[in-house]
């Protein structure tokens, strides 16, 4: 476990300084929504084109992914029920829960997961490339049309089914799998400068998560929303995709792998979408920070319940 509780002191490390810098005030009262929208308008795609063009897209086709999608679709499809019919929620917060409720840490946290307690960096690959090639830009598609909402002119309906189109993850999503689907290589002069900011997406994320808990009480974490959403990521996602996994008769291996993956914690990613859209900010950030506290018991509970 001691990979698990290095990236959890990663975590922890560049969260901190983020509550650091949001206590102190150095980036002033607007730094916190700067940097989010610096890493999703620069950081985050250039990650997404550096990790696909290097991605195996054929692992798409593989059982590992039917695994990755079944524990997806179902914290999605009740999540969204619940909040359509018993809160009632805005579709775009319901956007933000659903990405809450699913969307797994396979950067920061679930790559030494992979490498130190699933000794396989590949058992990452289907959750990551599920999320960046699929869900990301539906989500995303559905938030941008929902910003364009109320026009009715034929400008307007154009403008609304265009927006998702020129988004910056559907953009580097598609140019990394043509990069990865074709063979070709970046020539070094954009490599490198790609590389660099790439690396800046996880560190920026985290530091801009870290900023918002400045002054944020503990009375959200108790929202039945949050906890919602907590369960759905911690316990309902690995339980779906551990059930899904022994249904395709994968070897036990393999199923400890899947249901590691699917009980990492909420990534960064949603908060810093929702800040950038301005909805469900409280919840994204609330169920990221619950889900990163739970993954530890959750993970030495299933390396004790399961085979491996």
């Amino acid at each position: 476990m001691s990979g698990v509780l290095t990236g959890f002191t990663v975590v922890a490390c560049l969260v901190l300084v983020g509550y650091v810098v949001g206590r102190t005030g150095v980036l002033g009262p607007s730094g916190q929504v700067v940097l989010s929208r610096l890493v999703f308008f620069v950081g985050s795609p250039a990650l997404l084109v550096q990790t696909l063009a290097g991605a195996d897209v054929h692992v798409l086709l593989s059982a590992q992914l039917l695994v990755t999608g079944g524990g997806v679709a179902a914290c999605v499809l009740v999540w969204a029920l619940l909040a359509r019919y018993r809160w009632r929620m805005p579709r775009e917060d319901l956007v933000i829960g659903a990405l809450a409720s699913s969307f797994v840490n396979a950067a920061n946290i679930g790559l030494p997961v992979a490498a130190y307690v699933l000794q396989d960096l590949t058992a990452v690959l289907p959750a990551m490339l599920l999320q960046m090639v699929v869900l990301s830009p539906v989500a995303l598609g559905i938030l941008d049309v929902g910003r364009h909402r109320g026009d009715g002119s034929r400008r307007a309906a154009a403008k609304r089914l265009l927006t998702p189109l020129v988004n910056p993850v559907l953009l580097a999503s598609a140019v990394g799998v043509l990069l990865s689907a074709t063979g070709w290589d970046l020539p070094a002069a954009l490599a490198q400068p790609l590389d660099l900011l790439a690396g800046f997406a996880i560190p920026g994320a985290l530091v801009a998560f870290g900023m918002s808990l400045h002054g944020r009480g503990l009375a959200g974490w108790r929202d039945p929303r949050v906890l919602t959403a907590s369960a759905l990521k911690s316990v309902v996602q690995p339980c779906v995709s551990y059930l899904v996994a022994r249904l395709l008769g994968l070897d036990d291996a393999a199923v400890f792998a899947a249901t590691v993956v699917a009980a990492l914690p909420t990534a960064q990613n949603v908060f810093t979408y929702a800040v950038r859209y301005g909805v469900g900010r409280d919840l994204a950030r609330d169920t990221v920070l619950v889900t990163t506290v739970l993954v530890a018991p959750v993970l030495v509970l299933i390396s004790v319940l399961l085979p491996h």
